[in-house]
């Protein structure tokens, strides 16, 4: 399988972990020869309740036996979506009632941007220095990491950058801005979380000069910092907010949610303003609908602030300078990229499932399924600690 995997099939970077799966349940992935790898990434940040949850691999299948695809997205009433968008819309803040379904984040920060220029009648887009929202051609233009962009150039026009959490450049932010986009929490970047209420000065900032704002959750929402999506953490309502990856349940999704106002400019004038043929397939709304009523059935958001505590309480070692992030998004940063890659390769051969950040080469991701057990935690940190010793020893 392996050497089919290079031949066959195109690969994003020259050295990938190139684990061959055999099968994955619960907070465990296993390879081909049997053995088991506690997961501490869940796919990068997108297996909420883990690996083959009963309940969700139960919806996909009842799905699969009543229908799959039937139509474009829009046209058709089907109940999967519309349960989906009801349950979202009923557990966000009123304002954000209107929900559009996509195939992925990334398709969704492209259909965010879009609504935002068409609502607003302008055309620049501010966004931050080392944010990521996707890497098509839309979203890329929006994510301010030069050494990612540049052989990739000309982008869409009309971008201006701005530093994360620097309250003067929001001097940029005019007249001509349809939408500043942030991440809740800069991801790539090194897990930043926004320090004294700059969220909320954004969103004044905004409302000021008539612009929206646009928060990516693709990696903060569905319960991963405690609250059901991350800008609750934040005292701040975006207008247009976009969401992924922990959505799915571990399968392909993504979403652009505003108000009802702001999200019927796409269907007139033109018609048809942003479609999609396979956004919100049945199968993939039923898995997401069954994640959504798992979450919303247990404390597993709230719990995940106690494990945070817990895996903060565990990693304390002369290695680790900082663990920055909230909840069950967490990166612990060490010295150098050589280090932290030297830890998440050890620890794959130990059995734990680490990785690395896009834009901070010091960062180590930790971000498990939100239902880790406390057990697991404790695990997973001393073969975590094993490792760290190892590498320091070897200083």
């Amino acid at each position: 399988m392996k050497e089919d995997f290079f031949k066959y099939q195109a690969q994003t970077s020259p050295h990938p972990l190139a684990l061959e799966i055999s099968r994955a349940k619960g907070t465990y992935v296993y390879d081909v020869n049997g053995k088991a790898y506690l997961d501490f990434i869940a796919g990068v940040s997108a297996n909420t309740l883990g690996h083959n949850h009963p309940k969700v691999s139960e919806a996909i299948k009842n799905q699969v036996d009543s229908y799959t695809h039937v139509m474009v997205y829009g046209e058709f009433i089907q109940q999967p979506q519309v349960d989906l968008c009801k349950l979202l819309a009923e557990n966000l803040p009123e304002s954000l009632n209107t929900v559009y379904l996509t195939n992925s984040g990334t398709e969704a920060t492209e259909g965010a941007l879009k609504l935002a220029k068409r609502f607003t009648g302008r055309s620049e887009i501010i966004a931050a220095k080392n944010g990521y929202h996707g890497n098509t051609q839309g979203a890329m233009s929006v994510c301010g990491a030069e050494e990612q962009n540049s052989a990739f150039r000309p982008l869409i026009p009309g971008i201006q950058f701005i530093e994360f959490n620097n309250m003067v450049d929001l001097e940029k932010i005019t007249t001509k801005t349809a939408a500043v986009i942030l991440e809740t929490i800069q991801g790539g970047a090194g897990f930043i979380e926004p320090k004294d209420n700059y969220l909320h000065k954004v969103k004044l900032a905004c409302e000021k000069v008539g612009a929206l704002l646009i928060l990516d959750e693709i990696q903060t929402g569905v319960g991963r910092t405690g609250k059901f999506y991350g800008f609750e953490n934040y005292h701040v309502i975006p207008d247009i907010f976009v969401t992924g990856k922990g959505l799915g349940g571990g399968m392909p999704i993504g979403a652009f949610i505003a108000s009802n106002e702001v999200m019927s400019c796409l269907k007139q004038q033109p018609k048809l303003g942003h479609i999609t043929t396979f956004g919100g397939h049945p199968v993939i709304a039923a898995a997401a609908l069954a994640t959504l009523k798992e979450l919303f059935s247990n404390d597993l958001m709230q719990q995940t602030i106690s494990k945070e505590a817990l895996i903060r309480k565990l990693l304390i070692h002369p290695l680790i300078i900082e663990i920055r992030g909230k909840g069950l998004m967490l990166a612990a940063i060490v010295e150098s990229s050589e280090i932290a890659s030297n830890i998440i390769l050890k620890c794959l051969d130990k059995g734990l499932l680490l990785f690395w950040l896009l834009f901070e080469g010091k960062a180590i991701r930790i971000t498990p399924p939100l239902t880790i057990s406390e057990a697991e935690i404790q695990i997973g940190c001393q073969l975590f600690m094993e490792v760290l010793n190892e590498v320091l020893a070897e200083s």
